[in-house]
């Protein structure tokens, strides 16, 4: 789980104080830390942030739209009914954080730890994940119809009943994917990932 992580000393920190709605519509953010802090109604639309680091926030009813992250980092956070449509999230922590009932399509995530996340039941259409890590992520029930899992680390993830139909999946971790509580029909497999799923089948391959 997510760790308090020391506070560089350049690092403008802002404790446990709640915004509502709050206009920051493109607004830029650097060098700032929220620590237990809450964000309700706030417009980030266009906003753009570089190694801010939000610990323990609550965001609720937050419009993301359009927003751009880099090296920022989102841990132990919990998401609800937000607006993520066409976010991007480049080389960003979001160990341990929750979304719940929030729209997260288009998004695009590439690098980065998303480890622990929880996305249970999530409509992940279409998404892109791009070298980020996701150990023991939650993805019971997540939609990711044509979704992109690309060189991925899904280790331990918990997997059951996930909706893979035409996601590629190459270069991903699918250790932990149960076949037969997926849909993979049309998914994209290299031959390595093909033999994995096979032999959890309980079946041989034989030349």
């Amino acid at each position: 789980m997510p760790e308090d992580d020391p506070e560089p000393a350049d690092v403008e920190t802002v404790e446990e104080r709640a915004y509502r709605r709050e206009d920051w519509y493109g607004e830029e953010f650097t060098a700032r830390r929220f620590v237990r802090c809450e964000f309700h109604e706030v417009d980030l639309t266009e906003a753009v942030t570089r190694g801010v680091t939000f610990l323990d926030c609550v965001f609720g009813n937050v419009q993301f739209n359009a927003s751009r992250h880099t090296d920022s980092a989102f841990t132990g956070c919990t998401f609800t009914r937000c607006n993520l449509f066409d976010t991007e999230f480049t080389g960003c922590k979001l160990v341990g954080s929750r979304f719940g009932e929030c729209d997260l399509r288009p998004m695009r995530i590439t690098g980065g730890d998303w480890s622990f996340v929880g996305l249970a039941g999530a409509d992940l259409r279409g998404v892109t994940f791009q070298g980020v890590r996701m150990r023991e992520a939650d993805l019971t029930k997540a939609n990711c119809g044509g979704a992109v899992f690309a060189d991925v680390d899904l280790s331990a993830a918990e997997l059951e009943d996930i909706d893979l139909t035409r996601a590629e999946l190459r270069g991903s971790d699918l250790s932990s994917l149960d076949p037969t509580r997926a849909s993979l029909a049309g998914a994209i497999v290299s031959s390595d990932q093909a033999s994995v799923l096979v032999t959890s089948l309980g079946l041989q391959v034989r030349g």
